[in-house]
């Protein structure tokens, strides 16, 4: 947490992916398992993205869905999307889903707090204003996670992003901390 880029969010956001992966260590095996159990293919959904500077990297998630997803629809979630197994639909619901993207913040790919990571179909449309959202590292959670998830557009996201993450500091973003607790409790903006 803290001003992006800087040497204290570096420090921070390692820290608390260290402890946090030792806290979501049995959770992190228990739906291995369930996900094995309940359909057939890998535990891990792995997808390009685009993260700080344009560069793309493998974002890591647990896999929701059927294993050929991306071969028998949209590259994006639907509402009520039929391709979310039964496992998916308690992983998407508790953002569980999102732990192996801690694995990304110990890489130095992502951040805790910062913009989403698009996936390279939608940023590789991006006008020069949009680009700017590059200049900060991406977030396992953000603003636009906290102010209407996936309800929001790619453009209304990235348009919120830039200006929120241009301001950003330390106290921002454990705003942005507590805020993510009460969205997944709610269960806000997720489809």
């Amino acid at each position: 947490m803290g001003k992006q880029g800087s040497f204290i969010k570096r420090i921070t956001d390692n820290v608390l992916c260290v402890l946090l992966l030792i806290i979501s260590f049995p959770i992190f095996i228990i739906s291995a398992i369930a996900i094995k159990l309940d359909s057939e293919g890998p535990v891990f959904f792995v997808q390009e993205r685009t993260g700080l500077g344009g560069k793309s990297f493998k974002i890591y998630k647990f896999r929701g869905m059927v294993n050929n997803a991306l071969e028998i629809g949209p590259e994006l979630t639907q509402l009520n999307d039929p391709r979310i197994t039964r496992v998916g639909k308690f992983l998407r619901r508790t953002s569980i889903d999102e732990i192996p993207q801690l694995i990304n913040v110990l890489k130095g790919e992502m951040s805790l707090i910062g913009p989403r990571p698009e996936i390279i179909s939608i940023t590789s449309n991006f006008d020069s204003r949009q680009k700017e959202v590059f200049k900060f590292k991406p977030g396992i959670t953000g603003y636009s996670q906290i102010n209407g998830r996936q309800k929001l557009s790619p453009e209304q996201r990235v348009k919120m992003e830039i200006e929120y993450y241009s301001k950003s500091n330390f106290w921002s973003d454990l705003m942005i901390v507590t805020s993510t607790i009460k969205v997944i409790l709610n269960n806000e903006g997720n489809i």
